[in-house]
């Protein structure tokens, strides 16, 4: 088995395979252990309070965590206790139960309480009870509102929106928004003219350049979009995301509050605001 601690943060991961990438941060009371393979790609952050256990666990780049994820529960020392992350994920306080196999994929977003549940039983299934073991998958683009469950056998299209306190119980296919419990269709994602966007991006500036004097900045922004350039140094394409420039903690900056809106921009930094008032 191979070992990697932080001794004064109290981390430790063990695994028969273990790959860590650069740059990858760690808060306090991080404890993994898996039988076989653990990977985590570059300029992750693992949040305090963390457990996983499970067979193979991999995740992407990018990906962050607040503190309190819990990988594992019941069924964890099975075979298939897989966990694989795709890249730019974030996850908060959730309950990942890999009794079967989870696969989630890029650019996908757990809120706060969320959980994902692969096994259901408790008394005796000779007697007629309910047993059931099946894995969980999710698409790219993803997001899960705040203390939703996604039970068993679930599958999970790219790009859909499932809104708070819901409960997943059958496959979602058809893109758009789901609410409810059982979780249901409610509405379709309408693409914005080019009009639009342009209007949509001028308010998104327009919030940030508030953000910015709050934290004592004086960013000169311009929009020619799809293209938006920050001090005439760093140049971003709001379609394409693909960027070029300089970057600095102004950039940083930018680049957090934006996020907020959706438009994530990943480079070589970590994505994170560098002010406190601490």
């Amino acid at each position: 088995m191979e070992l990697f601690e932080i001794k004064e943060k109290n981390v430790r991961i063990c695994a028969k395979e273990l790959h860590i990438g650069n740059q990858v941060s760690f808060d306090k009371n991080v404890n993994i252990s898996v039988k076989g393979r653990f990977k985590i790609g570059d300029l992750s952050h693992i949040g305090s309070n963390t457990q996983m256990r499970g067979n193979n666990i991999e995740i992407g780049k990018y990906f962050y965590t607040s503190g309190d994820l819990r990988v594992g529960g019941g069924g964890r020392q099975h075979p298939g206790a897989n966990l694989t992350v795709g890249d730019r994920c974030t996850f908060c306080n959730n309950l990942l139960n890999v009794c079967e196999p989870i696969v989630i994929g890029n650019d996908v977003g757990l809120s706060e309480d969320v959980s994902l549940i692969t096994h259901g039983f408790w008394l005796n299934a000779l007697e007629g009870y309910p047993a059931a073991f099946s894995g969980i998958t999710i698409g790219d683009g993803v997001i899960v509102g705040y203390r939703t469950i996604i039970m068993f056998g679930v599958e999970i299209a790219p790009r859909i929106v499932i809104g708070a306190n819901s409960t997943v119980t059958r496959s979602l296919i058809k893109h758009g928004v789901y609410v409810g419990s059982p979780a249901r269709f409610i509405k379709e994602i309408v693409p914005l003219t080019h009009e639009e966007k342009v209007k949509k991006t001028e308010h998104i500036i327009a919030e940030y350049m508030k953000v910015a004097e709050y934290h004592e900045l004086s960013p000169m922004i311009e929009i020619r979009y799809p293209m938006v350039s920050v001090n005439n140094r760093f140049f971003v394409n709001f379609e394409t995301l693909e960027f070029s420039g300089e970057e600095d903690l102004v950039t940083d900056d930018f680049r957090d509050y934006v996020r907020k809106w959706g438009i994530r921009i990943f480079t070589g930094r970590p994505l994170q605001s560098h002010f406190s008032f601490d």
